[in-house]
C-alpha cells in the first residue's frame, strides 16, 4: 500500500463533517488531543485509487479563519502553519448546502492559503424539500475549484468524492479576496519569514497575531507599520464585507429559489419547542426520560459488569498463586479497573442521547432557551447541558464541557459541575435518609424521605449557581454581550455517527482516566490491607482461634466480619481515620467515619461497602428484602461511645449528607478534570474549595442541628 496525501475535513460546526468522516474512515480511525490543547484529534485512514491509503483528518469546527475558541484556533493552526504535522496536501471543505452563504466564507479564505480544495455540498438532497436547487458546475467554474454534491447520511456521491479526492487539484488563477497593495511592503518580509507565497497568511498573521503562537512573531511586528494596523478590526471588517458581496452575488447566481417560500417544518416544531413556557416544560419532560432511562437501562449493564468483574476475579484467584502480588493485582489493580468500566453504560448512553439531540437539531434550542436563566452567574446555555448531566455522572459531563468555545465559562462549568448529585451519591443518600427521616407520606401519597432526596439535588444544583457566581465575581469575569447561536434545521439522527460518538467517548474514558484511576486504587488497597506487623498478627492472633472453634456458618461470619473490621481499624488506613479524627469531630464524625471517607475517595458509593466493613455488616447483609441497608443500619444505630451516647445521631447523619453533597469524593472526576483542562493547579483548586465547601457546611449543619 503506498501512502498517499494528508487530507484535512474542514467546515462549519453541524455542516455534517464527522458524519463525512466516519462514513469515509469506517473503523480505520483514532481519536486522541491535539498537541497541548483537549481538543478531540481525529485521523483516519481511506483509500484511494492507485492503491494509495490517505491519511484523512478531522479538523474541529470554524466559522472563519478569525478563531475565538481553542478549538477554532486549531483548525486555523494546522491549515496555516507548515510546519504542523497535521498541515494537509489537500482540504476538503464540507459545507451544509442549505446555507451555502455562511459555509463559502470559511471556503475563500482557505483558498485564499494557497491550498487545494475541493468543495464538498453536503445535505445537498434537503434543498429538495425546500424547492431549491444548486447549479455545481457553475458554482465549481466560479471559484475555480473542484465541487462534489454529496449526502453523507445517505452515502450519495461518496464514491465520486473519494475519486476526486485521489485527483490532483488546481489552484484558483486569482485569490478571492485581494489584499490591498499598501500592505505589499509588510507582507514581503513576512513570506520570507514563513516561507510561503501566499500573501493573505502574511495578511492572517498582521491582524491577528496572538493566533500564531508556534511563531515567533515579534521580530516581523515589530517593524513601524505607521497608520495601516491602527485598526485591525476594522480592517476585518472590511475584508468579510468584501467577501460576502462577492458571496452573496455568486450563491443568487448558482441558486435557485422558489418562487413561494415553503414554511419548513423546522418553523413549525421551534414554535412549540421554542415557545417561552411550553418550551421549557418540553425540556424538562425531556430531560426526565433521558435520566430515567439512564437510570433504569444502565443499572443492568453495570451489574452484569459488577459480576463479570467479582466472578473474573475470583476465578483467578482460583489460579494464581496465593501471596501479596496476586492480591494486589485483583483487590487493587482489577478492582480499580472494574470500578472504571462499570461507568461505561452511564457514560455510553448518556452520550448517545446527547448525540441524538444534538443530530436532530434540538440540542441548540436548548442552549438558546437556558441561556437567559443562566447568564447572570457566568453561564451561557451551552453550560446547561454539561450541569444537567452531572446529576448521572460527573465524568462525562466535564468531557461534554469542551462544547464550550469560552475557556473562562468552560473552566466555570467544569468546577461547579462535581457540584450536582450524581448517581453515586445515591447509595449514601438512601442508607443516611431511611435511619432518621420517616417514611411518612404528606397527602397521602408523597414521601418524606422522597422529598428528602429532591431537596438533595436541589442542594447541588443551587451551590453549582452560587459558586460559579462567586467564581465569576472573583475572576472579574464579565459573561455579557450578546449570545449567538445557529438553529440548524430538524433532521432524522445519524445513527452511525450516534454509534461512533458513543463508544469512541466511552472508549477515551477507559484509557485516559483509567490509568490514574488504576493506579490510585492499588495504592488505596495496599492502605486498607498493610499495617504494623505487630498490630496486624495481634488481631490475626485473637480471631484466628475463635474462628477455627466458630460453631455454625453464621457464627463464623460474624467473627470474620469483625476481624475485617479490626484490622482494617489497624492498617495504615485505619491509622489515617485515627489521625485525622481530631479534625473532623467538629463534623460529628468518628475514626470509622474518616476511613469511609478516604476509601470513598475511590468512588463515592463505596461509602456504604466500607461502612458494612467496618460494622461487621457483610454485603449479604448490606442491603434488606426493601433495599435499604437493613442490617447495616441497624449496626450503625447500635453503635455508641464509651459513655454510653449514640454514634449516629439526625445531627451527625445530616452533616454526613452535606458534606457527601459537596465533597469531591470521586477520583474519576478528578482525573478527567486534569485531562480536560490540562492542569494539575485547576485540578487540585477544585479539590481545595469543594472540601473547604463540604467541611464548613457540614460544621454549621452538625453545630445547628446538635
Amino acid at each position: 500500500m503506498q501512502p498517499g496525501p494528508k487530507i484535512a475535513l474542514v467546515g462549519n460546526p453541524n455542516c455534517g463533517k464527522s458524519s463525512l468522516f466516519n462514513a469515509l474512515t469506517g473503523l480505520r480511525q483514532k481519536v486522541g488531543n491535539f498537541p497541548g490543547v483537549t481538543v478531540d484529534r481525529k485521523v483516519g485512514q481511506l483509500q484511494l485509487s492507485g492503491d494509495r491509503m490517505a491519511t484523512l483528518i478531522d479538523l474541529p469546527g470554524t466559522y472563519s479563519l478569525y478563531p475565538s475558541a481553542d478549538d477554532e484556533k486549531v483548525a486555523t493552526s494546522v491549515l496555516a502553519n507548515t510546519l504542523d504535522r497535521d498541515h494537509p496536501d489537500l482540504v476538503v471543505l464540507v459545507a451544509d448546502a442549505t446555507n451555502l452563504r455562511r459555509s463559502l466564507l470559511l471556503c475563500t479564505q482557505v483558498m485564499d492559503l494557497g491550498l487545494p480544495v475541493i468543495l464538498a455540498l453536503n445535505m445537498a438532497d434537503l434543498l429538495e424539500k425546500d424547492g431549491r436547487s444548486l447549479n455545481a458546475k457553475l458554482l465549481a467554474q466560479q471559484l475555480g475549484i473542484s465541487v462534489v454534491v454529496i449526502s453523507a447520511l445517505k452515502g450519495i456521491g461518496l464514491n465520486l468524492l473519494i475519486e476526486e479526492m485521489g485527483k490532483p487539484q488546481a489552484m484558483p488563477a486569482a485569490p478571492f479576496f485581494k489584499v490591498p497593495a499598501a500592505f505589499d511592503a509588510l507582507l514581503l518580509p513576512i513570506s520570507k519569514k514563513i516561507g510561503t507565497a501566499s500573501r493573505y497568511l502574511g495578511w492572517l498573521l498582521l491582524m491577528r497575531p496572538e493566533n500564531f503562537t508556534w511563531l515567533d512573531s515579534d521580530p516581523i511586528l515589530s517593524v513601524d507599520h505607521g497608520h495601516l494596523l491602527s485598526d485591525p478590526e476594522g480592517l476585518i471588517n472590511n475584508e468579510m464585507a468584501m467577501r460576502y458581496d462577492r458571496i452573496h452575488d455568486l450563491v443568487d447566481a448558482v441558486e435557485q429559489a422558489p418562487l413561494h417560500p415553503i414554511n419548513h417544518i423546522s418553523d413549525r416544531l421551534d414554535r412549540v419547542l421554542l415557545h417561552p413556557v411550553g418550551g421549557y416544560l418540553i425540556f424538562i419532560l425531556l430531560l426526565g426520560l433521558i435520566f430515567q432511562s439512564i437510570f433504569a437501562w444502565a443499572s443492568y449493564p453495570m451489574d452484569w459488569i459488577d459480576m463479570g468483574f467479582s466472578a473474573a476475579g475470583e476465578g483467578m484467584k482460583s489460579i494464581l498463586p496465593a501471596g501479596w502480588l496476586t492480591d494486589l493485582l485483583i483487590d487493587g489493580a482489577w478492582a480499580g479497573l472494574g470500578g472504571i468500566v462499570i461507568f461505561v453504560p452511564q457514560i455510553a448512553l448518556l452520550f448517545f442521547f446527547i448525540s441524538l439531540l444534538e443530530d436532530s437539531g434540538y440540542m441548540s434550542r436548548v442552549v438558546f432557551l437556558m441561556d437567559r436563566i443562566v447568564r447572570p452567574f457566568g453561564f451561557s446555555g451551552k453550560s446547561v447541558i454539561p450541569l444537567i448531566g452531572g446529576m448521572a455522572c460527573a465524568v462525562p459531563s466535564v468531557m461534554m464541557a469542551r462544547t464550550i468555545s469560552n475557556r473562562v465559562e468552560r473552566l466555570i462549568t467544569i468546577m461547579v459541575t462535581p457540584l450536582m448529585s450524581c448517581s453515586a451519591r445515591i447509595p449514601v443518600y438512601v442508607l443516611l435518609i431511611s435511619m432518621f427521616v420517616p417514611d411518612d407520606r404528606v397527602l397521602g401519597f408523597i414521601s418524606l424521605q422522597g422529598l428528602a432526596m429532591t431537596a438533595m439535588y436541589f442542594l447541588g444544583f443551587f451551590m453549582a449557581l452560587a459558586v460559579a457566581w462567586v467564581i465569576k465575581i472573583v475572576s472579574k469575569y464579565k459573561s455579557g454581550g450578546i449570545f449567538v447561536t445557529e438553529l440548524p434545521i430538524y433532521r432524522l439522527p445519524r445513527w452511525r455517527n450516534t454509534l461512533f460518538t458513543m463508544f469512541h467517548k466511552s472508549k477515551t474514558f477507559v484509557t485516559e482516566a483509567g490509568k490514574i484511576i488504576i493506579v490510585i486504587s492499588m495504592v488505596l488497597w495496599v492502605l486498607k490491607s498493610y499495617g504494623p506487623a505487630s498490630k496486624m498478627a495481634a488481631v490475626e492472633a485473637e480471631y484466628a482461634p475463635r474462628i477455627a472453634l466458630a460453631v455454625d456458618d453464621s457464627t463464623r461470619l460474624e467473627l470474620e466480619n469483625q476481624q475485617a473490621s479490626d484490622k482494617l481499624k489497624a492498617s495504615f488506613a485505619g491509622m489515617v481515620g485515627q489521625a485525622i479524627e481530631p479534625a473532623i469531630r467538629p463534623l460529628g464524625f468518628d475514626w470509622k467515619i474518616g476511613i469511609s471517607l478516604i476509601s470513598s475517595f475511590a468512588a463515592r458509593e463505596v461509602f456504604v461497602g466500607t461502612m458494612a466493613t467496618l460494622y461487621g455488616a457483610g454485603d449479604d447483609a448490606a442491603e434488606d428484602e426493601d433495599g435499604k441497608f437493613g442490617g447495616l443500619r441497624t449496626r450503625m444505630a447500635a453503635e455508641k461511645y464509651a459513655d454510653g451516647t449514640p454514634v449516629y445521631t439526625a445531627a451527625v447523619a445530616f452533616s454526613l449528607l452535606i458534606f457527601y453533597a459537596f465533597a469531591m469524593q470521586c477520583m474519576s472526576t478528578l482525573a478527567v478534570v486534569k485531562r480536560e483542562t490540562a492542569s494539575w493547579k485547576i485540578t487540585l483548586a477544585m479539590l481545595a474549595y469543594m472540601s473547604a465547601l463540604a467541611y464548613g457546611a457540614s460544621f454549621f449543619v452538625y453545630q445547628v442541628f446538635s
